[in-house]
């Protein structure tokens, strides 16, 4: 038992406007992308505090000579952190000499193309009376 059947209200209803005889989609926005980002990063913050107090066990920790004992989990999240810090680093140092290499080839290519081949022509004809 429906109340619109056959009514002309039904017929004229739109969602929205057209396109090709399709409801248009719903644009994306930014804030979608956003709050889907925080949601993944609260999971993986929660997950990582679950992994820190389920390894709570002092563990004796060597790094260059420095010693201490810190809980397991908190040892294994600093030598993560430094993984992630180092590849990091090395990526971002490929990043730099890859983007001075492209403008090195580029400078080296606009003066040979912009610049007159000298070679073979008379030094006195392209300067200007007054110069010489």
């Amino acid at each position: 038992m429906t109340r619109f059947t056959g009514s002309a209200r039904s017929n004229n209803v739109q969602s929205g406007p057209q396109i090709n005889d399709r409801p248009r989609p719903v644009p994306r926005v930014r804030a979608g992308g956003s709050l889907v980002a925080f949601a993944a990063s609260a999971v993986v913050l929660l997950l990582l505090l679950i992994f820190i107090l389920q390894n709570g066990q002092r563990t004796e920790v060597h790094f260059f000579g420095a010693q201490g004992q810190l809980p397991m989990g908190i040892a294994l999240l600093l030598a993560a952190v430094f993984g992630v810090l180092l590849v990091t680093v090395q990526a971002t140092m490929r990043r730099i000499i890859q983007l001075r290499l492209l403008t090195r080839r580029r400078r080296t290519t606009s003066y040979t193309t912009t610049r007159p081949d000298l070679a073979g022509t008379d030094p006195g004809t392209d300067v200007p009376e007054g110069r010489n």
